[in-house]
C-alpha cells in the first residue's frame, strides 16, 4: 500500500534509510533526507507491506522548470524484487501528470539506479563524479510529460 506520509513514520523510514547507507547514500545525505520531510512532508509517500512500512518516496513540482520530480525513493532490502520500486514511481508519475504545469519529468540518482528509471523512459542529461558523495556520482535524467 502507498499512502501519505505521517511523521509517526519518521524513525522508521530513518531506520531504512540507514540499511541503505553508504551503499546507496552517502551518510551526510541522512539530513538532507530530514529536511526534505520537514519541508514537504506533504509530498512524501510511505510504502507498506503487511502494515509493516517498508519505504518511500517523494514527489514534487519545481517551479523554475516545471519539472515533476520524484525523490527519494529507498526500501528496505529484505523487499526488494517485489515490484515496489516499479509501483512507487508509476504512483508518483500518475500524481505528477495531473498537474498541468508539469512539462516534464526529472529524476536524480547515482550509477547504482539509474538504470531502473530507464525502464520508464527516462534518459541521462547530466553526470557529476561523486556528486553525493565519494564514489556515488549524480545522474541527472529526463522524461517528457507524456
Amino acid at each position: 500500500m502507498i499512502r501519505p506520509y505521517k511523521p509517526a513514520d519518521k524513525p522508521h523510514l530513518l531506520r531504512i534509510f540507514a540499511l541503505n547507507t553508504p551503499k546507496y547514500f552517502d551518510i551526510t545525505e541522512v539530513q538532507d533526507f530530514e529536511a526534505y520531510l520537514a519541508q514537504k512532508a506533504a509530498t512524501y509517500l510511505t510504502v507498506e507491506v503487511d502494515h509493516i512500512i517498508v519505504g518511500g518516496t517523494g514527489y514534487y513540482i519545481h517551479k523554475k522548470d516545471n519539472s515533476g520530480r520524484i525523490t527519494w525513493i529507498f526500501f528496505d532490502p529484505n523487499y526488494s524484487g517485489q515490484g515496489l520500486g516499479k509501483q512507487s514511481v508509476l504512483y508518483c508519475l500518475e500524481l505528477l501528470r495531473k498537474d498541468k504545469r508539469v512539462e516534464k519529468f526529472i529524476v536524480t540518482t547515482s550509477q547504482l539506479a539509474y538504470k531502473f528509471f530507464e525502464k520508464f523512459d527516462y534518459s541521462i542529461t547530466r553526470i557529476e563524479k561523486n556528486y553525493w558523495g565519494e564514489g556515488l556520482d549524480l545522474y541527472e535524467m529526463e522524461k517528457t510529460n507524456n
